[in-house]
């Protein structure tokens, strides 16, 4: 079980200050994605050793005063669905207003911890203030001041204390895929595909939220967990089109997986979306295989597949070193195929080069194309080491570390997935004194 605090509450009653002051300690993995609205609205945070993820369900509202009730209606749904526990932000300066209390009322309905705690109080002496959210007819609240940070401390005691110690996997061993994409790609028919002929294989593992449930799929010699299959098997009930709910949970699929299969539809293309959702398997050091579905509605020529290919690559340069497969959820064509490539990638990312094998041949390539000097300088790098991360990272020593520029980083690269086969798995390389 992920621990998942989500925030709530009006807009501008400092929701997003303190969504950042609660994340701070670790720069949240996330960018902007699009369609994540225009912030950040998820983060990792953690307090008195336990770890937990930060959403702030705000920041879609728009419009007029009857569809802003409707608005704020979805969004504590929203958090009542994800969260682990809810944080109720009121603001002293604007009191005790209507949609607090109709906020007040959906949380009342609910099973899950509420905590509340009254924002921007500044100094001691408007804490007296604060006392009429006792309106609420709550037992207590805590006063923070987002911005200075004051009273936080007490707060964090508070929402970890209804946390899961931080979970031990018994599935670590097994490759985790996370089957990300649009919305509409087609995701779901992939999975369905995948299942549908013994579904009494399928053992049901308990995931990251109540409702989101990891699949293990055990079959014709494969074993491994596909991620979050809950949200992809069926469309969550309040957020049919939610675009910002169906990004949060790739978002949460993408930082728990090994390989993303990155689910394209055939019939519309590579667009922006896609490109994002990329970039995050990138940023995160995923294996990545791009899977391109409804290929069976497209028309085909001679050139077909290669020009798809050609074209997806182009897209995604500098990093176009994955497998790409085309299939179709509906015939099942080539889907087990596109699994194959993914328990591969896995296996490449895995992957450990023994330092001899590393530098008796990259130090080969080097020596017939060594990085050019830099005014007048000569760049020599004399060793090379696999570092002990959990993904492939290499350190080459040299004497001017500096001098290394990008490009030549990349022939190194380049060179290293020719030569070792780290074919839809990222690669860092890093440059240091020797």
């Amino acid at each position: 079980m992920s621990n998942i605090v989500a925030i709530v509450g009006r807009p501008n009653v400092g929701k997003s200050t303190l969504f950042n002051r609660l994340i701070q300690r670790r720069d949240a993995i996330v960018d902007s994605v699009a369609g994540v609205t225009r912030d950040r609205h998820y983060g990792k945070s953690d307090w008195n050793g336990k770890e937990f993820s930060v959403i702030d369900t705000g920041g879609y509202i728009e419009g007029s005063e009857d569809v802003f009730e409707a608005e704020i209606r979805r969004q504590v749904e929203l958090a009542l669905e994800e969260s682990t526990v809810v944080l109720f932000v009121l603001d002293l300066q604007a009191g005790l207003t209507e949609f607090d209390k109709i906020i007040s009322e959906l949380l009342r309905k609910t099973e899950k911890p509420v905590v509340y705690c009254v924002n921007k109080v500044d100094n001691s002496m408007l804490e007296l203030d604060a006392t009429e959210f006792y309106g609420l007819g709550i037992e207590k609240y805590h006063t923070i001041s987002a911005v200075n940070g004051s009273g936080t401390g007490d707060l964090l005691d508070e929402l970890v204390s209804y946390m899961d110690e931080n979970p031990v996997d018994d599935y670590d061993d097994l490759p985790k895929m996370a089957i990300v994409g649009r919305p509409n790609a087609g995701k779901s028919s992939i999975v369905n595909a995948l299942f549908d002929e013994e579904r009494n294989i399928v053992t049901e593992v308990a995931g990251t939220t109540r409702d989101t449930v990891n699949t293990r799929f055990n079959k014709f010699g494969f074993d491994f967990m596909l991620l979050d299959t809950a949200g992809l098997r069926k469309k969550g009930k309040v957020h049919e089109n939610l675009e910002f709910y169906s990004n949060m949970r790739s978002v949460r699929a993408i930082e728990h997986a090994d390989v993303c299969m990155m689910i394209v539809d055939a019939t519309r293309g590579f667009e922006a979306q896609d490109l994002s959702i990329v970039s995050l398997v990138e940023k995160n050091k995923k294996g990545l295989v791009v899977v391109v579905n409804k290929w069976d509605l497209v028309e085909k020529s001679t050139n077909t597949i290669r020009d798809a290919e050609a074209h997806i690559r182009k897209k995604l340069e500098p990093f176009t070193d994955f497998p790409i497969i085309f299939t179709s959820a509906l015939t099942k064509q080539r889907v087990l195929k596109a699994f194959e490539e993914g328990v591969k990638v896995y296996e490449r990312r895995k992957q450990k080069i023994s330092t001899s094998k590393l530098n008796d041949t990259m130090l080969e390539i080097i020596k017939g194309f060594p990085p050019p000097a830099v005014k007048g300088k000569y760049v020599k790098i004399k060793f090379c080491t696999q570092l002990p991360t959990r993904t492939p990272q290499f350190a080459f020593f040299a004497n001017l570390p500096q001098y290394v520029k990008e490009p030549y980083k990349r022939f190194l690269e380049n060179k290293m997935r020719k030569e070792f086969d780290f074919h839809g798995a990222p690669i860092e390389i890093f440059f240091r004194q020797k």
